[in-house]
């Protein structure tokens, strides 16, 4: 088992958090590292290296999701097999929790489930606004984006099984972008998940949190802003088409029809190069078959809706943005979860005879010129 504490700037209490993780379990492996902390912070990481903890530098700052795939590089190739439980290092998580997500991993071991443990908070008692209203605003955005509820977003105190550590390490996305990615990425890829509560720990006010509330839960609406865009280009197509045709024709429902086919093929294209990119690219004919029957599903709603609007008087234009709006939750959800979301296999689940056995530490995993590993010897 091993733990890993991606840390930048770290305060006091990223050693007491190592020593106490060592004093419960002295065969748990500690790996830090340190994210470009610079030399103000050498003096803590050598203290945390002088505890037993394999510490890994940045020579400069590369953000956590960076810090975090640095580390799983080191625990494939230095522990291979070993399960690896993420936590911050500002304290928030305690010694307790940490153990707690461990023993979570060991349990889906024994029952040969292995799933990604999510230690999530309450939000309960004393909780600062910033942090508050960050988190909820992260639910809700995720929520929407995702299709699942999540009571802790945010949360860095993770459990990845042995299996699941390379489909971790290969999602996009940097800083605090990276770890929602995972998240919204587990249904998609057939990815099992469990909450364990733990205990919701602010310290100063939080003040050695580097999450920004609006920048990085903007960061995170960014699939489902992609979509809104990609969504607004379909109607502007779809709208100015269908005016021209109808101005043209005088016929509302071809004009809807032949409107509607040239937007739907430009948001295909779009959602499928840009929205939904993470998807494999060879299976356009079954995913254009689904974006098939949705476009028809929604061209038919739409026809109904514009009809009966604008047989009561609505004008056209107006009726057209009322329906849309209508659609666009549905038709993002859809393409999420049928359209692109479905087409790609569970991910890999590799097996080996020591996946659950701690493995003797290993050489250092090999890093490239800006990270050092210190600490522990073979």
């Amino acid at each position: 088992m091993i733990v890993l504490i991606p840390a930048y700037e770290p305060g006091s209490r990223l050693e007491p958090v190592v020593a106490g993780v060592f004093a419960a379990d002295p065969d748990v492996e500690v790996v830090v590292v340190d994210d470009g902390s610079g030399p103000a912070f050498t003096a803590t990481f050598d203290r945390v290296a002088g505890l037993g903890a394999t510490v890994l530098r940045h020579d400069v700052n590369r953000g956590k999701a960076a810090a975090l795939r640095t580390g799983f590089d080191h625990a494939m190739s230095a522990h291979p097999g070993g399960d690896v439980v993420t936590a911050d290092a500002d304290g928030q998580h305690t010694v307790h929790d940490i153990l707690r997500v461990a023993d979570a991993l060991r349990e889906d071991a024994a029952d040969g489930v292995p799933m990604l443990i999510l230690g999530c908070r309450a939000f309960t008692g004393n909780v600062p606004l910033r942090s508050r209203a960050g988190n909820a605003m992260a639910r809700g955005i995720f929520r929407l984006a995702a299709g699942w509820a999540l009571s802790d977003t945010q949360t860095g105190l993770r459990g990845i099984p042995s299996e699941l550590l390379a489909w971790v390490r290969a999602q996009p996305g940097e800083r605090f972008a990276y770890e929602q990615n995972v998240l919204l990425r587990c249904r998609r890829d057939g990815v099992a998940t469990r909450e364990v509560p733990i205990e919701t720990v602010y310290l100063d006010g939080n003040a050695s949190s580097h999450f920004r509330p609006v920048v990085d839960s903007l960061r995170v609406m960014l699939p489902l802003v992609l979509f809104a865009g990609s969504s607004l280009l379909a109607f502007a197509v779809d709208t100015v088409v269908l005016l021209a045709l109808n101005a043209l024709t005088g016929l509302l429902v071809p004009s809807i029809v032949a409107a509607r086919v040239v937007s739907a093929s430009v948001n295909f294209a779009v959602n499928r190069r840009v929205v939904f990119r993470g998807e494999p690219r060879g299976r356009m004919l079954r995913q254009g078959a689904r974006y098939a029957l949705l476009a028809v599903a929604l061209l038919a709603s739409n026809i109904v809706w514009l009809d009966a609007l604008t047989r009561y008087g609505v004008p056209l234009v107006v009726a057209k943005i009322a329906t849309e709006a209508v659609l666009f939750v549905t038709s993002y959800g859809v393409q999420r979860s049928f359209v692109f979301g479905t087409q790609q296999a569970r991910a890999e689940l590799v097996s080996r005879p020591d996946a659950r056995h701690r493995s003797p530490i290993a050489a250092a995993a090999r890093m490239d010129q800006s990270e050092h590993p210190i600490g522990r010897n073979p």
